[in-house]
């Protein structure tokens, strides 16, 4: 499946994790817009245009607002893509439980860091 102009937005607050997610995601030319916290993230979808990302990256860790927050935030807007729009959780937690919380917050997906490639491809091709 090509990937290519796949909208994604990334989030990810640790930098040399975002130069690696950014890498990987580059591979399958995807286009990125990079958010430091999850309350960026929540004003980039905000701000943007109804159904201009495909996909979101969202660390679960992060100051300001973590990743659980800004999905939780993401999901209550009043628009219809920010009910559809798969987010996948990209964490060091991967316990059951932490699973399982991210996908009650509204996660759609679990990744575990570090990240894997062949994992990562096969998340995006599916939820893509």
């Amino acid at each position: 499946m090509d990937l290519s102009g796949k909208r994604v937005l990334l989030v990810e607050d640790n930098v040399i994790n975002m130069e690696i997610a950014h890498a990987i995601l580059e591979e399958e030319h995807l286009n990125i817009t990079e958010a430091k916290n999850g309350k960026e993230a929540f004003e980039i979808f905000q701000n943007s245009r109804l159904d201009e990302y495909d996909v979101i990256i969202m660390d679960v860790m992060m100051p300001v607002m973590d990743g659980l927050e800004a999905t939780k935030a993401i999901r209550e807007l009043e628009r219809e893509d920010a009910k559809k729009i798969p987010i996948i959780a990209m964490t060091a937690n991967a316990f059951a439980e932490d699973v399982q919380l991210a996908k009650n917050t509204g996660m759609n997906e679990h990744i575990a860091k570090p990240l894997d490639l062949n994992k990562l491809n096969d998340v995006l091709k599916q939820w893509l």
